[in-house]
C-alpha cells in the first residue's frame, strides 16, 4: 500500500487549526504507513451537538486528508466531558483502539 503522506502530526495540527481543538490525540494504527488513524479530539465547537453532527464537523474538516487513507475514527468530546473522563481514568485519556492488535490494525505488513 503507498504511503499516503497523512501523518498523525498533519492530523493533529489540521485539527487543532480547523475545528480549534484544545487537545489532540492521534495514533497511526497501520504500522507508519499512513493508511488508518484513530484519533481523541476535544474542542469546545462540540458543545451542543450529537455524537453524529461532531464526526460530521470532525469529517468536514479532514475532507481532503481522509479521502487519502484507508481508515478513520475519532472520539469527538467538549472539554468538560474530557476533564470529567480523565477524572473518572486518573487521567488517562486515549484515542479509541478498537479493532486493533496492541494499537495496530490486523493484517498490516508495517
Amino acid at each position: 500500500m503507498a504511503d499516503s503522506g497523512i501523518t498523525e502530526s498533519s492530523l493533529k495540527n489540521a485539527l487543532t487549526e480547523r475545528l480549534k481543538a484544545t487537545h489532540v490525540e492521534v495514533t497511526d494504527m497501520s504500522g507508519g504507513c499512513g493508511q488508518s488513524f484513530t484519533s481523541l479530539i476535544v474542542s469546545p465547537q462540540f458543545a451542543g451537538l450529537n455524537s453524529l453532527k461532531r464526526h460530521r464537523a470532525v469529517n468536514a474538516a479532514l475532507k481532503d486528508e481522509i479521502a487519502a487513507i484507508h481508515a478513520w475514527s475519532a472520539k469527538c468530546q467538549t472539554p468538560e466531558e474530557w476533564e470529567r473522563d480523565n477524572a473518572k481514568n486518573s487521567g488517562v485519556s486515549k484515542p479509541p483502539m478498537n479493532g486493533t492488535v496492541r494499537g495496530k490494525v490486523e493484517g498490516t505488513d508495517a
